[in-house]
């Protein structure tokens, strides 16, 4: 294993390079993740990046829902000996400084999505509760995450229109994840996994929502078993950098979603929270755009395209253009959904944020007993 540039840093966690990670799993992974809106319906922007050293594979993605469709720009290459370089093709993530503040660039290309904007974190940045899952004896996910939220400057040009990107308006989120992932890379043979976890034969729900009022973030997220059956939650209120007050835990959070009939979309949500000293806080929110992940981003494996998936070449760029239309016409691209949110709290308090909604597989809760299912 060849020495890089992150070697020369006090970062080291075992004796080898930096570039070797602590497990041989084929589906560990690095990877950002932003999000941008203008505290409106006029556009929504997601941005990733994500490093596979065991795959020897980085790739990177911007996709903006705009008017009556989504465009995407997505490139991948090999990984080589340098994970400190976080460009790949015309995509770049610039760490300007440690949990404050990132710089996002895609240059001008054929497809018409370009930006250059920088992320400045408005609340510390929080250490999710660690994500495990099993299939059989074998673990295959144990993640880290955190995340926070902030706002955004510079500009962003898509179907030839310009906007400027100022922070009074212009807000968003962002996460960091490591660690080992279920669906990185090409997939695997199913062996005795077909007998153990039958595709789809159970399901998932999950809800994860980085919630941005004026002073303080909401973070929550909900993840059920096909049953119901509560797997991680988090419900916390975090103060605005500057603001000494310690975090607040809110309680049990809850949540009920109404779905598009015909399709399990989200139409409308509300937020709650339960248990001994739980917060009376109640949150009601409504859809305003939506960027549906598996429209060529590369989180659902297409058979072609996917997270940490060798494209046969040193880098390969592309761009991806998704019509949008009613909510039963786009069945075939909504199943990981980021959607932005209004918010309105039972005071009166306004805010925005994403509402991340899977719902794969059976939920009995909701009566779904079919993979299949949707919402009457």
């Amino acid at each position: 294993m060849p020495l890089s540039p992150g070697d020369d840093f006090l970062i080291h966690q075992f004796p080898e390079p930096i570039d070797t990670v602590f497990t041989g799993d084929r589906q560990f992974y690095d990877r950002y993740y932003f999000n941008m809106h203008g505290s409106d319906d006029s556009l929504f922007m997601v941005f990733g990046m994500g490093q596979y050293p065991n795959l020897g594979v980085t790739d990177a993605f911007v996709t903006v829902a705009h008017g009556d469709h989504q465009v995407t720009v997505r490139a991948s290459r090999e990984l080589g000996s340098d994970r400190m370089d976080t460009s790949v093709g015309p995509l770049k993530v610039e760490l300007l400084e440690g949990l404050r503040a990132l710089r996002l660039t895609c240059d001008e290309n054929e497809w018409g999505l370009s930006c250059d904007v920088t992320f400045r974190a408005t609340t510390e940045a929080l250490a999710e509760p660690k994500s495990y899952t099993y299939v059989g004896q074998r673990q295959t996910q144990n993640t880290y995450r955190l995340a926070h939220v902030g706002s955004y400057e510079g500009w962003l040009e898509v179907d030839g229109v310009r906007y400027d990107i100022t922070p009074d308006r212009w807000l968003g989120a962002r996460d960091h994840s490591w660690g080992v992932r279920h669906g990185v890379g090409d997939p695997e043979p199913k062996g005795i996994g077909a007998k153990i976890h039958p595709d789809m034969s159970m399901g998932f729900f999950h809800n994860w929502l980085p919630i941005q009022f004026d002073d303080h973030m909401v973070k929550v997220t909900i993840d059920n078993d096909h049953a119901g059956r509560r797997i991680l939650e988090e419900a916390v209120k975090l103060y605005n950098l500057g603001d000494e007050r310690p975090p607040e835990h809110l309680g049990r959070p809850e949540i009920d979603i109404t779905y598009f009939s015909g399709t399990r979309e989200i139409e409308k949500a509300e937020l709650w929270f339960s248990g001994d000293g739980a917060s009376d806080l109640r949150i009601t929110t409504t859809p305003l755009k939506t960027v549906y992940l598996k429209a060529g981003s590369g989180y659902m494996h297409d058979g072609y395209w996917g997270h940490g998936v060798w494209q046969g070449a040193d880098l390969k760029v592309e761009g991806v253009d998704t019509p949008i239309g009613e909510p039963t016409e786009r069945l075939d691209i909504a199943f990981l959904n980021e959607t932005l949110c209004r918010h309105e709290t039972n005071d009166g308090r306004v805010g925005y944020g994403m509402h991340e909604n899977l719902a794969a597989g059976l939920y009995i809760p909701f009566g779904w007993k079919s993979p299949d299912a949707v919402a009457d």
